[in-house]
């Protein structure tokens, strides 16, 4: 069975073929610029990568053509069309609504459009991407996979906010968390690699990267997570600022004249390493000028490291003890200066990390001493294995009810 998956971004498509008879990615892909003349497709079929120019006025072109892409001879992907079993979609926010993936269907469409007000720059996407794969694979059956629905289990004392209970009733206003796909991956493949049942694992997953967030696990399920009602809060990230004193927006706002949507290009998209380092977004750059000794980049990367610790210790009270603690996402995956930094400020907790293991970078590993109280490993994320499990799960029980 092969899925396809698609990530519909504001101005991209990142898209994967996967064979799940064995979970081989077949091919990789990101459409960059769609709706401009320089739309680029770029490549990775298993392991030879290229690029291709081709203008993609709208999703409906750019689907269009990875299709072609997908039947082209020269790649050797699949004879016909009829080799794509279903269709699998990254969607963020799915509000109170869904807890696990689903079959889409207009229902389900309408519910995610609902959710627009809370991920403006994602929702949109994620519905225009459904819209033009169905028009695309009118037979195909297309399942939702959302990044909320993995922090459904969080109990009320974590989700709710200490504001006017009313917010939360007519508005829905409440901590919903994100990157739950990817949390949900690497929870499951810690345990794989422990050799133990999740069910007796307390895990602490740290996504780090341009957007980042820390994720409390008990027993397999989201317990507490840094992001909240949108993926604003929570630790510093590259553009984001994370968890501010909310009295410093209208302060902000009234010194120096400014709106809502000032503030909120400012928080999301000026602050964070960016704004305080005043050199990059890209974290690799920071830590180049850290080791220039510029103070900045220093007090950055040290902020970073002492806050996300912050939040580790907060899990720790909340899953009462912790067994393991992973470190995902590309800053995660590869940055050993800044999991070294991070774990420096966990050794009270025992957590004693081997220097010469800490060195490796993206690539699945235990990076704990033999001493220490409390595993830590490096496990990349795959996200877009995980919506092609849940894909395939939900289409083989359709298949299931069919033949019954």
């Amino acid at each position: 069975m092969k899925i396809l998956v698609l990530n519909c971004g504001s101005s991209s498509l990142k898209f994967q073929l996967i064979d799940m008879d064995n979970e081989e990615r077949l091919v990789k892909g990101n459409f960059e610029r769609i709706g401009g003349m320089k739309t680029t497709l770029k490549l990775n079929v298993r392991g030879q990568k290229s690029e291709i120019l081709h203008i993609a006025r709208d999703y409906d072109e750019a689907i269009n053509f990875i299709l072609e892409v997908l039947l082209d001879k020269k790649y050797n992907l699949i004879d016909s069309l009829d080799e794509i079993a279903g269709v699998g979609h990254r969607i963020v926010h799915g509000g109170e609504m869904f807890s696990n993936s689903v079959i889409i269907d207009e229902e389900v469409i309408s519910e995610i459009e609902k959710c627009i007000a809370l991920a403006p720059l994602h929702n949109p996407a994620g519905v225009a991407g459904i819209r033009s794969a169905q028009k695309a694979l009118p037979d195909k059956p297309m399942v939702a996979v959302f990044d909320t629905a993995f922090h459904q289990t969080m109990p009320p004392k974590a989700y709710i906010y200490q504001i006017p209970y009313r917010y939360y009733t007519s508005y829905k206003i409440r901590k919903y968390g994100f990157h739950g796909t990817s949390h949900r991956y690497v929870a499951n493949r810690v345990a794989e690699l422990m050799e133990k049942n999740i069910e007796d694992l307390k895990i602490i997953s740290c996504h780090i990267g341009q957007g980042s967030s820390i994720c409390a696990i008990d027993k397999g399920k989201s317990i507490d997570t840094s992001m909240g009602l949108t993926p604003l809060s929570g630790i510093p990230m590259a553009t984001r600022s994370g968890d501010i004193d909310p009295a410093i927006i209208p302060y902000i706002m009234k010194l120096e004249n400014l709106g809502p949507e000032d503030i909120d290009e400012i928080l999301n998209k000026q602050s964070g390493a960016w704004g305080v380092s005043g050199v990059s977004s890209d974290y690799r750059d920071i830590e180049d000028g850290f080791n220039m000794n510029d103070s900045r980049s220093v007090l950055t990367l040290e902020s970073q490291a002492y806050k996300v610790a912050q939040f580790i210790g907060q899990y720790v009270v909340s899953l009462g003890g912790v067994d393991v603690i992973t470190f995902t996402g590309g800053v995660g995956e590869n940055g050993f200066e800044t999991r070294e930094r991070i774990c420096n400020y966990l050794k009270v907790f025992g957590v004693d990390l081997d220097k010469t293991l800490n060195k490796q970078k993206g690539k699945e590993a235990k990076i704990s001493s033999d001493t220490s109280k409390v595993e830590v490993y490096v496990v990349p994320t795959n996200e877009e294995l995980m919506i092609a499990r849940d894909t395939k799960e939900i289409i083989e029980k359709i298949n299931d009810v069919k033949k019954k």
